[in-house]
């Protein structure tokens, strides 16, 4: 059984979250420059078993794509062609920066903590990645 990877793919950096190999939780990975990005996830999964990568698609209020989404289609289509065995999923990504937010916040992270944008990424994506398990997991129902 493999791993889960999901992916806050941002402009300048990138957070990265992965489940245990049961998929039953989400931990924060790390966060990495975004221009480094392509080659960690290369790095991982040549170490790690990923059964499927999962990424944050944004979009607006109106449920239409984001701007950043110019970004990251040549991202997602990279992704496929390299990681082309491995299943690739998007999810809608609103609201996870308010939410991780308020989770270091609830967690007693400390402030200065909470300001470094890396550490909102990361667990950003760890919600990203939570939202798809559950999911998958009503899926099966």
């Amino acid at each position: 059984m493999g791993r889960l990877l999901a992916i806050d793919y941002g402009r300048k950096r990138t957070g990265l979250a992965v489940s245990d190999p049961d998929k039953i939780i989400a931990s924060p990975l790390k966060t990495i420059a975004t221009n480094e990005l392509e080659a960690f996830l290369r790095e991982y999964v040549s170490k790690e078993e990923v059964e499927a990568i999962i990424i944050g698609y944004p979009k607006t209020m109106n449920n239409q794509p984001s701007g950043l989404v110019k970004q990251l289609e040549p991202f997602i289509n990279r992704l496929r062609k390299i990681f082309f065995d491995i299943d690739l999923h998007l999810v809608d990504e609103r609201f996870t920066s308010s939410i991780a937010q308020k989770a270091m916040i609830e967690g007693g992270m400390k402030k200065s903590d909470r300001q470094k944008k890396e550490n909102i990424d990361k667990i950003s994506a760890s919600l990203i990645l939570q939202s798809y398990m559950k999911q998958i997991k009503n899926y099966s129902k």
